[in-house]
């Protein structure tokens, strides 16, 4: 019974055999079988490198992240302004301000042609006058020579005096003339320092939040004026060009993934794969010959997540930027090149401002690879196709080369005859 069952299932076999007795072998077969062979072992290995090759898929979907901080690396240089009137600022929409900020700031005064003065590193950017103003003994009450006085009655330092001969609208043309401005001694160290730039570079914090930061006079030095050299009296007739030309040596946005070691080699390694080692305003340089200039950068944060192969997660930044420059001389209004008629709505401050937005989309490159299921199945079409292929190219060779014998044409026969 079981024999017979067995027996039937012999007629639902695909794979039908022959005998040793009835098979034909030809050099034409022999061949096609060398060429078969060849193109599977070329097709396979192809795919093997396929399959062992690391693609990165990129997708985009909503940045859900909540509460975090951004760094931004920067590395400026400014020709032309001195490191005693150069003020790093930082305010956001939340309405957090950061003056003079000077944690992981370095600041370095470069000569005339741009070498290192020796000796100039700090890493206090706070103005050497602000920082006067707090050491200043209780009880002391200065003059202010006849400007209008502030509220408490005393100018104890050369920048009151400056804000009362101000506030009066008095020129303050001759600090030396000033008790508090001659103990500071600030005409001499301005003088000495005149034609010097300033090299600025470090880290700072800030809110993932709408904000600006701003790379101008410090607040010692600002009024209502527009004009650098009413800000910085001592400045006027040095005989120097000030301006805030400058070059961009590094501008990023960066999150904390990227100070742990083995995460930031693997960051890079994705950066430089995909081509986003370098940063929009990296290289950048932007020059002027008016005091009276205003440099504006306008950048789209989007933040950016690397998913590698051994399941590390990198989270960083990417940004775009346009930019934008204002001369300040025109006061509220000027003209296009194009000739066209412009109104500033705010007043402007010589300087360099960079101001971020933050996107709310969060781009994602996860690197994949093929499944090895992929391989396999890949791998099966391709012997099966090629042998199908090679199969049809004998089947209708060895056809037509019997044709040709069964009708006298026995020179084909010849080339291809029967092993």
């Amino acid at each position: 019974m079981a024999k017979g069952i067995f027996s039937s299932l012999k007629g639902m076999d695909a794979f039908g055999k022959t005998t040793e007795d009835v098979k034909v072998k030809t050099r034409t077969g022999a061949f096609l079988t060398l060429i078969a062979a060849a193109i599977i072992l070329t097709f396979t290995s192809l795919e093997f490198l396929d399959y062992r090759k690391v693609y990165t898929e990129t997708s985009i979907v909503v940045d859900k992240s909540r509460g975090e901080k951004l760094t931004v690396n920067l590395n400026i240089t400014f020709p032309r302004v001195p490191c005693f009137l150069l003020s790093l600022d930082v305010m956001d929409i939340s309405g957090e301000v950061q003056r003079d900020v000077s944690h992981n700031i370095l600041k370095i005064r470069l000569d005339g042609d741009g070498k290192i003065v020796p000796n100039s590193y700090s890493a206090q950017l706070q103005n050497d006058l602000d920082k006067m103003n707090e050491v200043k003994q209780k009880g002391y009450c200065g003059s202010c020579y006849g400007g209008l006085e502030p509220a408490s009655g005393c100018c104890n330092t050369c920048e009151d005096v400056r804000m009362a001969y101000i506030n009066r609208g008095w020129s303050f043309s001759n600090p030396d003339a000033i008790e508090q401005c001659k103990n500071e001694g600030w005409a001499e160290k301005l003088k000495e320092q005149a034609d010097e730039g300033c090299n600025i570079s470090g880290r700072i914090r800030v809110n993932k939040v709408i904000g600006n930061i701003h790379l101008s006079p410090g607040r010692s030095f600002q009024t209502n004026s527009r004009n650098l050299y009413e800000l910085v009296p001592y400045l006027r007739d040095d005989g120097n060009k000030h301006d805030f030309s400058h070059m961009i040596h590094r501008f990023a946005f960066e999150g904390d993934d990227e100070y742990d070691y083995w995460k930031a080699e693997a960051g890079r390694e994705m950066k430089n794969r995909l081509g986003l080692a370098v940063n929009p305003l990296d290289g950048a340089h932007y020059r002027t010959s008016k005091a009276q200039y205003m440099f504006q950068y306008f950048l789209k944060v989007v933040s950016t997540q690397f998913r590698t192969m051994d399941g590390k997660i990198v989270n960083t930044h990417q940004y775009s930027v346009t930019h934008f420059e204002r001369d300040l001389e025109e006061g509220g209004t000027g003209e296009t090149p194009a000739g066209i008629h412009v109104h500033h709505g705010t007043q402007g401050l010589p300087g360099a401002f960079f101001n971020y937005e933050i996107s709310p989309i969060l781009v994602v490159h996860s690197d994949t690879r093929q499944s090895f299921a992929h391989f396999v199945t890949s791998t099966c079409a391709i012997v099966g196709g090629v042998l199908t292929v090679a199969s049809l190219f004998d089947s209708v060779l060895f056809a037509t080369s019997r044709a040709l014998k069964k009708s006298g044409g026995g020179g084909f026969g010849s080339s291809s005859k029967l092993m």
